[in-house]
């Protein structure tokens, strides 16, 4: 196990002038490799880190893009119905579908043909005609399939 008491005052100082800097636990074991002649386990190197009582500065963390942030779907007043070549698991047949206004989703029918659809906004609710033309569309598929 490696002491503290084995390095110099600059060499603690570069230490936590490295940790300050941003330096990972990672970059801080090499250093006391490379520039110190100190080889550390990993967990040796977190042990000198605490008894320093050095902080580590962590990166901050990419913030998760906002739903907000989504373009909002173009209307094209029409509906387009499309299969997917390889079927969905737990699915018979599956594809995706844009509604005249824009939004857009996935469908599938199980094995005992029920149908469900899953919109790419969160409790979205197509108008009638869209349903309707969907339907349509979407019977023309299977049967263009041999479904």
């Amino acid at each position: 196990m490696f002491s503290a008491s084995k390095l110099t005052p600059e060499q603690k100082n570069a230490l936590s002038e490295w940790a300050a800097a941003g330096a990972t636990m990672s970059d801080l074991q090499r250093h006391l490799k490379d520039d110190f002649g100190h080889t550390l386990t990993y967990m040796d190197t977190r042990f000198l880190i605490l008894d320093l009582g050095i902080e580590l500065v962590e990166a901050p963390k990419a913030e998760p893009k906002k739903e907000e942030d989504k373009p909002a779907p173009i209307p094209t007043g029409i509906v387009t119905v499309t299969m997917d070549a390889l079927t969905r698991p737990g699915a018979l047949v599956s594809g995706k579908v844009t509604f005249s206004d824009g939004e857009a989703g996935i469908w599938m029918l199980d094995q005992t043909g029920r149908p469900s659809l899953d919109p790419d906004t969160v409790g979205y609710r197509p108008n009638p005609e869209d349903i309707q033309e969907f339907q349509i569309q979407l019977r023309e598929l299977i049967r263009q399939s041999g479904l």
